[in-house]
This record gives structure tokens, C-alpha cells and sequence, in this order.
């Protein structure tokens, strides 16, 4: 049986086919020579905004790094395991939306799960609505929120409530009423497709890496 590629192998391998010394991708990406030669040795594994960093400098598919072997029948469990501590998760904020990216360890995932702060009060103020591949599903932790979506009347979900979206459908999810409001969102796009979709609108003020 054949096992899932790694990401060091595939790597090296696009690289090779370019033609590429390390210190060619390193100019590309800005990692270091250091961290691309650990990555290819399966030394080191990649946060989701150095994975970001390293296919949008070389121009590399994303799908590219982490598609399955084809010669691989599944058959073997992939016996993957991610926990998610209290504070961990890597945090992107913008003026409409806060987020956390959970199990951001987990490389081709079948869906991303996100913990999310609305930020954004009315839709004046979040802007065009979001669009993106796939489906999602919100269940809202604590506080209330307003969900725009692009074809139904408005609707609010409040603490224990949850909606499943077409996620082509062009949504926003608004802060309603006062108080702290935190949402978990699971979405079955594709991570870059899904960061760049939710960053559009605005430009990240800050990142860090707990919450």
C-alpha cells in the first residue's frame, strides 16, 4: 500500500522541476533557507501562514503540495489527531470579523473550523457580503448574531442556536445586541480559498497566535 505524500517530498519535488536551488525559494518566499531545507527533510512542519507565505511567493497550487497519491487505495486509516488547548489557534482580525483557525496543524483537511467574533454591527458597516466555495454551519457559543445571507430575510441566532449555508450564497454574520459574542463556524472550502474570501473585504490589522 502506498502512503499519503508528505509535504517535504512534494516540495522538493516542485522545486526540482523548476529547477530551483533553496536559496531561489527562499528569495520567492521570504522563509529561510534553514526552514525550507527542514521542511523538505520532514524536520519541521509549516503554521497555516507560513504554509500561506510559502505557495503565494513561489506561485505553488496548494492542492499541489497536499493532493492524494494516486496510487494509494485508502484503505489504510490516516490516524490523524489534532487538539485544540484553550488559547490555541491562529488568529486573523479585520474591522468586520475576529478569527481562529483551529487544528491549523492538520494539513488537507476535509473542512476548516473556525471560532469567530463578529465584529461588525449592521451590514453598512461589514460591507459586501461573503462568498466562497463549499458549505458551512454556525452554531453560536455565546451572545446573539444576525445572519445576512444573499436570497432569505434576515434571522438572528442566539446562544445554542445554529444554521447550515450554502457558502456561494453571499452571507455575513453581524453582532446583535450587547455583549461578548463568539461563534463556531465549520466551512468545507478549501483554507486558501476561505482566508483570501475572508480577508477580502479587509485587509488584517494584526495577527497573533492565541485567543
Amino acid at each position: 500500500m502506498t502512503s499519503q505524500p508528505r509535504l517535504g517530498a512534494a516540495l522538493r519535488t516542485i522545486r526540482r522541476e523548476r529547477s530551483w536551488t533553496l536559496a531561489e525559494l527562499s528569495r520567492r518566499t521570504g522563509l529561510s533557507i534553514s526552514t525550507l531545507s527542514k521542511v523538505e527533510r520532514d524536520h519541521v512542519s509549516l503554521t497555516y501562514e507560513k504554509l500561506l507565505q510559502l505557495t503565494e511567493g513561489a506561485g505553488i497550487d496548494i492542492g499541489a503540495l497536499f493532493a492524494p497519491d494516486p496510487a494509494s487505495n485508502g484503505s489504510e486509516p490516516s490516524a490523524r489527531r489534532s487538539i485544540n488547548r484553550r488559547g490555541d489557534g491562529q488568529h486573523v482580525a479585520t474591522p468586520i470579523y475576529d478569527y481562529w483557525y483551529l487544528s491549523a496543524d492538520v494539513l488537507r483537511k476535509k473542512f476548516v473550523p473556525m471560532l469567530g467574533t463578529p465584529r461588525a454591527r449592521t451590514i453598512e458597516e461589514f460591507g459586501e457580503l461573503v462568498t466562497h466555495a463549499g458549505e458551512e454551519f454556525v452554531f453560536v457559543l455565546e451572545g446573539a448574531i444576525e445572519v445576512r445571507t444573499a436570497h432569505y430575510a434576515p434571522f438572528v441566532l442566539r446562544s445554542g442556536e445554529s444554521a447550515y449555508l450554502d457558502s456561494t450564497m453571499g452571507h455575513a454574520y453581524l453582532k446583535h445586541g450587547s455583549g461578548r459574542c463568539r461563534v463556531l463556524a465549520i466551512c468545507s472550502a478549501g483554507e486558501t480559498e476561505l482566508k483570501t474570501a475572508l480577508t477580502a473585504a479587509s485587509k488584517p490589522r494584526r495577527t497573533r497566535s492565541r485567543w
